[in-house]
């Protein structure tokens, strides 16, 4: 993707009708997104970061309205599976959590705040108090995860299914799966050692186990009626994540590329797969999506496609042609909640005033606190949007000192969504475990003498 000659907008060209304001806690604001998302059955929710507070808070009033308005009854985030499972029990009054903040127990691996976090916890208590008040199990909301890094708890999962239904089963699942044994839980050094030929691949193991599993999936999703279909789904689900995951875990270090398609390849499979499964009377579920930017823009329109990777938005796009609506969040400075390293703690760190020559530069511009452009729609600043420019992109470790190299790539973002909200300030989301460096934050820059 080439990098334009010159700058595609002047502020004598600025054309600020193309814009929709969206002011402080009025949702109706979002009636032109509402009108534009249409029927699609598949709504994704991005985020510039997985730490502003806004990008939360914001796709929480989103979900509500599908859920509310257009009969949405699925929610599935970039978490792990396990994990949002638990979730998905408490809001559904099958657990025995007695708090939303309980049910978020499961997220524990780094980075907790990811989900463990203020704008999640108070949209997990909505969800549990809307289906309460559902009396049809068919309106109520399920909350998924798709994501493939809890192979261990998975593992764990699939074994204490078949200890409940089939134990023999069980004795022969924990044959194939000792084979991790001597990781101790580790499975990026099982990805390493089988990389270098210092292990042997546990390959075999895992799709024997998942093949056996699925082979059997008549017969144990009837054991009970709906319950043992669920039980059977989610058991299933995770033998599928084992077994994907365990690919992921050995390509991780031949090839970012691999390991990356490889991950939104399992993600955009379970979304699939939940799609099939929760079809009911041949009426499919509609589903709304939260993820990164990266994993939910179309990836044939920025950087990301041009090295050969592909992502789950248009993975989405391509396996359900006309269904889906993606909409993408930028912000322009302020501060967010990440870490400096993989496995640090939480801090809360200063976004730095995006790069000239980056579509968050250029919505700064307009001087408009936060608002709505709809990419599908024909406009100057939309036909501007499809031109490349710098996006940022900060993932849990944000790295302000090789930010241009770390945190920005190219993107036609008209091309990339169907629509972008713009938040020109943001402020960190609120871990539930605050940590002395996000308490104090950290110190913002000082221009231009840095005293």
């Amino acid at each position: 993707m080439r990098k334009p000659s010159a700058p595609p907008f002047s502020p004598s060209s600025r054309k600020r009708d193309d814009l929709h304001p969206l002011r402080e806690g009025q949702m109706s604001d979002y009636d032109p997104l509402m009108e534009d998302i249409g029927d699609a059955r598949f709504v994704l929710l991005g985020e510039a970061s997985h730490g502003s507070h806004e990008f939360y808070r914001e796709r929480a009033q989103i979900t509500k309205r599908l859920i509310s308005e257009k009969g949405f009854s699925v929610v599935a985030v970039e978490a792990d599976f396990p994990d949002a499972h638990r979730v998905n029990r408490y809001v559904n009054a099958l657990s025995q959590d007695a708090e939303a903040v309980d049910a978020l127990g499961g997220f524990k691996r780094f980075p907790a705040w990811m989900w463990r976090n203020a704008d999640v916890l108070d949209f997990v208590g909505w969800l549990r108090n809307h289906n309460d008040d559902q009396p049809d199990a068919p309106h109520k909301i399920g909350f998924y995860g798709l994501d493939l890094y809890s192979m261990n708890s998975s593992m764990e999962a699939v074994l204490s299914y078949l200890d409940k239904v089939d134990p023999s089963a069980a004795k022969r699942a924990r044959e194939r799966y000792a084979c991790f044994d001597g990781y101790g839980g580790d499975t990026q050094r099982y990805g390493f050692d089988t990389t270098h030929g210092r292990s042997v691949s546990c390959e075999d193991a895992v799709i024997s186990q998942f093949v056996e599993l699925h082979s059997r999936a008549a017969h144990l999703a009837q054991l009970d009626g709906r319950v043992a279909a669920d039980d059977f789904f989610i058991a299933e689900q995770n033998a599928r994540l084992v077994k994907n995951a365990e690919r992921y875990y050995r390509t991780l270090y031949r090839s970012d590329i691999s390991s990356w398609n490889l991950r939104d390849s399992h993600m955009a499979e379970t979304l699939s797969a939940l799609d099939s499964y929760l079809t009911s009377n041949g009426k499919p579920p509609k589903m709304v999506v939260w993820e990164h930017n990266s994993h939910l823009g179309d990836a044939r329109a920025t950087m990301m496609g041009q090295r050969g990777e592909w992502n789950v938005g248009q993975l989405v796009r391509q396996r359900f042609p006309g269904e889906s609506f993606l909409v993408g969040f930028t912000t322009h400075h302020g501060t967010v909640t990440a870490s400096s390293q993989w496995g640090g703690k939480a801090e809360r760190k200063q976004v730095r005033p995006a790069l000239d020559g980056s579509y968050e530069a250029l919505f700064h511009e307009f001087e408009v606190p936060r608002f709505l452009v709809r990419l599908r729609r024909q406009g100057r600043l939309q036909e501007v949007l499809r031109r490349p420019l710098l996006e940022r992109a900060i993932g849990v470790i944000y790295r302000p000192d090789t930010e241009r190299q770390s945190h920005y790539f190219y993107a036609k973002l008209a091309e990339q969504f169907d629509a972008v909200i713009h938040f020109d300030e943001t402020r960190a989301v609120e871990p539930l475990e605050r940590t002395s460096e996000w308490d104090f934050g950290e110190a913002p820059e000082t221009f231009p003498t840095g005293i």
